[in-house]
């Protein structure tokens, strides 16, 4: 792995099983079992230009819980790039500030931008419709964790992928992330005008993996192992394309989808935040509670997931295991209240 995680293009099936591995290990301090002071006096920078709740609080708390601090930026208006400052100075700037950095932008390319200036870590926390590369890490190691309790093999695998295809970054890491691994069926699902991109339905394609596209949920997904659904991004539409768009109940999945078109062992995951309001039409709030709903799991797996790729970029992997110790305060055995018991 390069000194920056900016596309999962510069990661080979050796890089993400390594980081895999890696994650694995930060479970006991990720679950507040242990702790460990590896990364103590070293300082995260925060850049987030675009609105972010879970994935900048989870990079804050990946480095905290190896022992480091954060410096918080949030938004485009108060930062120093309204006053007319390039990627390139802030870039320096921050550089002489902080030992690693974070950062999301709403444009394409503005984070490698970004890193190109620097010799200090960088990580792609999304820029705009590009990529996400920390999130498809976390939703891989999901799926993982998801197939070893319920004795299921990647190699094969149906994953249905559906919602905006065409702007939701994560869904463009996860598919170029999964088609790195053995051959398996990939079904994508989308509102017209939100496909997939032509190019990664080509590069999937070409490397050995069996593509389908449909037009609605209305089929049969009885042998399908993983439902990965999105919001739609209506913040990056063109005004021709917010102008009367609206989302039916077709590309809604729901208890009444997952009960009579799916199995009791299709894991449903759903990158966050999911639109909870009537007329959104995201993934349904009826399926609270059932333990095929993985997205909150799947949030949790960010704090691992996030803790290896600092700890690799920061070369102090190998030294964990040798600064832990237990936690001293109370630590709750369920986190949510409908978290399924195992």
């Amino acid at each position: 792995m390069s000194s920056h995680l900016l596309s999962v293009d510069s990661l080979s099936r050796d890089h993400v099983d390594h980081l895999l591995r890696v994650a694995a290990r930060m479970e006991p301090i990720a679950s507040r079992r242990q702790v460990t002071r590896v990364l103590e006096g070293a300082v995260l920078g925060n850049l987030f230009f675009e609105a972010s709740t879970r994935t900048r609080v989870s990079f804050n708390a990946a480095f905290c819980r190896l022992g480091g601090s954060v410096c918080d930026t949030t938004g485009f208006t108060f930062s120093s790039m309204a006053k007319g400052e390039s990627l390139y100075d802030t870039s320096r700037v921050m550089s002489g500030y902080c030992d690693a950095i974070v950062m999301r932008h709403p444009e394409q390319g503005s984070v490698a931008e970004f890193a190109a200036a620097t010799h200090v870590p960088v990580i792609n926390g999304g820029d705009g419709p590009g990529e996400h590369p920390s999130q498809a890490l976390l939703d891989l190691y999901t799926i993982d964790k998801e197939f070893t309790r319920l004795g299921k093999s990647l190699a094969g695998a149906h994953v249905l992928l559906t919602g905006d295809l065409r702007y939701g970054r994560t869904v463009h890491s996860l598919i170029k992330l999964l088609s790195l691994y053995a051959p398996m069926r990939l079904t994508l699902v989308a509102p017209p005008g939100l496909e997939m991109p032509s190019h990664l339905i080509d590069l999937v394609a070409s490397r050995g993996h069996r593509v389908e596209q449909r037009d609605s949920l209305a089929s049969d997904f009885s042998d399908l192992d993983v439902v990965y659904t999105t919001r739609i991004q209506k913040e990056r539409f063109t005004a021709e394309m917010s102008e009367g768009f609206s989302l039916s109940r077709d590309f809604t999945v729901d208890r009444a989808f997952l009960d009579a078109r799916c199995s009791d062992t299709t894991i449903v995951m759903h990158p966050l935040p999911r639109d909870s309001r009537p007329d959104a039409n995201d993934l349904d709030v009826d399926l609270n509670g059932d333990p095929r709903l993985a997205i909150f799991r799947q949030t949790d797996n960010g704090i691992p997931v996030r803790m290896a790729i600092f700890a690799t970029l920061l070369q102090v992997e190998e030294l964990i295991e040798k600064d832990l110790r237990p936690v001293r305060w109370f630590v709750p055995g369920r986190v949510g209240v409908d978290d399924a018991p195992f």
